[in-house]
């Protein structure tokens, strides 16, 4: 049978030779399978293609011709692969400048101390020509453009939509639902806003959250002792029915053990119709479902009823607990007393420099070799062997430029300096605690005497039942900050993102900075930078942040994508008052 094969095949490559020699010109040959015979004489019907292509490769001429076409239709591959090959060699190697030995990108490195020594006489005869001014004109005209935007309760917007919150009494709920929220203070306040959204969604009562343990937060508080409870459930109530716990009948089922509930793992971002294709037919089988973890489990584009109930909690059902906003309220009256030479008025900084912060951002300051020590342990600590995956590479320059890394208290300094606020401007500083504090907040001092912060303002007595406790920690600074006149955020974060929203829908406009970082690693390694040349760059940078500050977000119904938390949406505007008041 494979001798048959042999012979057919043979007959097949005779036949098309005598077939292409009698119609074919030698002068033309035909590289292409496309390219009919130039004879009208039909071929054979063995004849085909393959065969013919087979034949014209035997002849050397048609092996150049052939080739030839092949290169010049492959060239584009040629010239791209060559490419590719350079920018995969550069993201896996790093700064290609730092292999060849050239001069480091700029803003790649971390100058700003040297700037600072530089610029600091013409940062003090700058403010000294201030003081002048002060005792010609007075302090509020000196200041004029810088507190330009005065903080005060705005106006409540009349409601687009009423029907959102007119209730008649809920429908008979069926099943109960218990969320366990995750995170920090403002990771576990978006999965409370979310939680009464989908109780409000699945039609269910809603067990009050949970919060999880972390080693990171270190803080083992319950709802109770962050929050009123008793002001949350009469807030919701008509909205969402909201427990305290599990009724006992339904606890025994469960050998009152919450992890034996049924736990459903929910995507993230889940839209509406998730839950209510996926979820209310378990829930109503099952009678009780648990969803962990439950942070950004729900999508921010929701129907409005569902989205007012995100905003009513946010806004008005969540007050802390009278231990928390006793204190906080205290402090800010305090803040406002030391801030006598601007009127009452003080800025607030968000600051990130903690010794997880850095490094996190795999960034490189000044620290030199014992800074790169720490920060190795911290990493090994804080996330084991992540950092160290042939799969990460850390570009500390290229994080820099990016606008990656946590500025520095002496960054934080020099902008505001820059952008007008004298050295009689009371700064409240919030952080946790900072990477070599006394080195790093030194410059930050020097450039702003009148700093305080939650331990300078409390007596140590005030804040010892909150140590230990960061979320309530960070309720304190919340507040302090959310009376600001000016708030500063320096790396994002729940924290600023929650706090600009809420000065939105508290204030309508309350001026927020958001540096451009990018920008200002920029002007911070140009060792020849003159005082007048930064001071014009921040002032520009200044008048960029109020511009945008009172931007107000358009969405179209399905494309928002931002958060509701940073900026609240026209549901919100139905939400009446706010459980905040300004301490007097």
């Amino acid at each position: 049978m494979a001798l048959n094969k042999k012979e057919n095949h043979q007959h097949l490559l005779l036949h098309s030779n005598s077939s292409s020699e009698s119609n074919s010109s030698p002068s033309s040959p035909s590289c292409s399978p496309r390219r009919r015979p130039s004879s009208p004489s039909a071929p054979p019907p063995h004849y085909n293609n393959r065969t013919r292509r087979i034949f014209d490769l035997r002849k050397p001429q048609n092996r150049i011709s052939c080739s030839f076409m092949v290169l010049i239709r492959n060239l584009r591959f040629l010239l791209v692969l060559p490419l590719l090959y350079i920018s995969v060699f550069c993201i896996y190697v790093g700064n290609f400048a730092d292999i060849v030995n050239q001069s480091p990108l700029p803003g790649s490195i971390y100058r700003s101390p040297e700037i600072f020594i530089k610029l600091l006489p013409q940062i003090q005869s700058d403010n000294a020509s201030s003081l002048q001014v002060l005792r010609k004109w007075g302090y509020l005209l000196m200041l004029s453009s810088v507190w330009k935007y005065d903080r005060g309760q705005k106006s409540q917007k009349a409601c687009v939509d009423t029907s959102i919150v007119q209730h008649s009494g809920l429908p008979d709920a069926r099943g109960y639902l218990i969320v366990d929220a995750n995170g920090g203070l403002n990771q576990q306040r978006s999965s409370i806003c979310n939680a009464v959204a989908v109780a409000g969604i699945l039609n269910a009562v809603l067990v009050i959250p949970r919060f999880e343990f972390h080693n990171i937060w270190q803080d083992s508080s319950d709802f109770g002792d962050i929050y009123d409870m008793d002001h949350f459930i009469s807030t919701l109530k008509g909205h969402v029915t909201v427990i305290r716990e599990l009724p006992k009948v339904l606890l025994e089922q469960y050998d009152y053990n919450i992890s034996n509930i049924l736990n459903i793992r929910v995507k993230a971002w889940a839209p509406v119709s998730y839950y209510l294709g996926e979820v209310q037919s378990v829930l109503h089988e099952k009678g009780v479902i648990r969803i962990a973890p439950f942070a950004n489990r729900l999508a921010m584009e929701i129907p409005p009823s569902f989205q007012y109930l995100r905003c009513l909690t946010n806004y008005k059902a969540l007050q802390f607990a009278d231990p928390i906003s006793v204190l906080a309220e205290q402090l800010v009256r305090r803040m406002i007393e030391k801030s006598t030479k601007t009127g009452g008025k003080y800025v607030a900084v968000h600051l990130r420099f903690e010794e997880d912060m850095v490094a996190f951002s795999c960034c490189t300051y000044d620290g030199g070799e014992t800074e790169k020590m720490e920060m190795e342990a911290a990493r090994e600590k804080g996330w084991r062997d992540k950092f160290k995956r042939k799969t990460y590479i850390i570009r500390p320059g290229l994080n820099r430029i990016n606008g990656k890394c946590p500025m520095t208290p002496l960054e934080v300094g020099m902008m505001l300096r820059g952008m007008g606020f004298g050295n009689n401007t009371s700064i409240y500083l919030t952080s946790g605690k900072i990477y070599q504090a006394k080195r790093n907040l030194a410059p930050l001092l020097q450039m702003f005497p009148l700093l305080q912060t939650k331990e300078s303002l409390a007596t140590s007595d005030e804040l010892a039942p909150f140590e230990g406790y960061a979320s309530r920690l960070a309720a304190l600074d919340y507040t302090v900050c959310l009376y600001s006149e000016v708030f500063v955020t320096t790396q994002g974060g729940n924290f600023p993102h929650f706090l600009m929203g809420h000065r939105r829908f508290l204030y309508g406009h309350a001026k927020t900075i958001k540096p451009d970082k990018g920008k200002l690693v920029l002007l911070l390694q140009n060792t020849t930078i003159s005082w007048n040349t930064f001071k014009a760059q921040m002032e520009a940078m200044l008048a960029k942040s109020n511009r945008e500050g009172k931007m107000l977000l358009k969405t179209r119904m399905g494309s928002r994508r931002t958060s509701v938390y940073a900026y609240p949406s026209e549901e919100c505007m139905c939400v009446e008052g706010s459980s905040y008041s300004t301490p007097g």
